[in-house]
């Protein structure tokens, strides 16, 4: 077990959660409880410990406990260091570790997160923006300073799109931003493919093998947004670089792409993904998963659980009822979710 862990998680009126507090003693921890009770709220709390929106990609304001509205606080303990992020009304989220103010992207210093959620499973047929997050987030988890790259390209791109759309002339300003965002899509191209190269490695017998591949790159991509400077002014954005690559995926063992596999094939590469990204990383990550267990066969299911027992993650899992954990043992840590009370057991 890496020795920067999950402690503890206190929330204060967020999602349906009036109070809850939770101590994690670095087993496995499985979360049950009827549909529409809280669970995957908890789940979405952990995750906001990270950069980013969270598993839900939702906006602050979201997050607040109605009627009330009167804000969210979610706190954190971790061997290392305390976290806490929160908001009032509709203003932005913040971030504080060890009582400091910080931003976000600090966060993925401290925890590093990899998660599985029921939306997720049509990620192989959804659109392309879908995959680069799921990338992306891993990219992160090998190499915390991509969210800082990401940011930055979104930014100059940003700015670079909005003199398009007032359709200004002036080659001058064109050219720094591009330069700008050459550089630091260079950074983000060389993560995406370091990253995937670890994926590539780490995956197991255990869940079928995915290869991986990134499209849609272009090489020299400051002379490309040079000459389609006219191009893109007519459409009114960007219409080349990192922010439309895709990640694309195939069942290894019959060479076929993962958008044309079974529904249960594409859920298994999905689940080797998350184990390879875990195995790869230096130290164990948080994992979690949402309702994963329910959507595997007790085959599949009891190998997940060996996977996760073996490799020493500290991992969170929700499910509907206590049985679809017995295959765990006491290897794992239990808590009831119910209305308004969080208990162990």
């Amino acid at each position: 077990m890496s020795d920067t862990v999950l402690q503890s998680l206190t929330l204060s009126h967020f999602r349906s959660h009036l109070a809850a507090g939770l101590r994690f003693d670095g087993r496995p921890v499985a979360i049950f409880g009827a549909n529409g009770a809280g669970k995957t709220n908890i789940l979405e709390a952990i995750s906001l410990l990270s950069p980013g929106r969270g598993l839900r990609r939702a906006a602050p304001v979201d997050f607040a406990r109605r009627p009330e509205s009167i804000g969210w606080k979610i706190t954190a303990e971790t061997t290392r260091h305390e976290v806490e992020t929160s908001a009032e009304g509709d203003a932005p989220r913040q971030t504080r570790i060890d009582g400091k103010s910080t931003p976000q992207t600090a966060l993925s210093r401290i925890l590093r997160q990899v998660w599985l959620v029921p939306s997720m499973d049509r990620l192989w047929i959804e659109a392309a923006e879908g995959r680069r997050r799921f990338l992306d987030r891993m990219t992160m988890s090998f190499t915390p300073d991509h969210a800082e790259a990401v940011l930055a390209y979104e930014k100059a791109m940003r700015d670079r799109n909005r003199l398009l759309r007032d359709e200004v002339q002036d080659g001058a300003w064109y050219g720094a931003l591009e330069q700008q965002m050459a550089e630091t899509a260079t950074t983000i191209h060389a993560n995406r493919e370091a990253a995937l190269a670890l994926l590539v490695a780490a995956q197991d017998d255990a869940f079928p093998h995915a290869d991986l591949t990134i499209t849609g790159h272009d090489e020299d991509l400051a002379a490309i947004w040079h000459g389609n400077r006219r191009r893109d002014m007519a459409a009114g954005r960007t219409l080349h670089g990192p922010h439309r690559a895709d990640l694309e995926a195939s069942y290894a063992a019959k060479s076929m792409p993962a958008a044309q596999c079974s529904t249960g094939e594409q859920k298994a590469l999905l689940v080797s993904l998350i184990l390879a990204n875990a195995r790869a990383l230096p130290e164990p990550p948080v994992i979690l998963l949402d309702e994963v267990a329910a959507h595997l066969d007790a085959d599949r299911r009891a190998a997940l659980y060996r996977q996760l027992i073996d490799l020493r993650a500290h991992t969170i899992m929700t499910g509907t009822g206590p049985e679809l954990f017995e295959d765990l043992g006491d290897a794992a840590q239990r808590f009831r979710v119910g209305p308004s009370v969080v208990e162990e057991g």
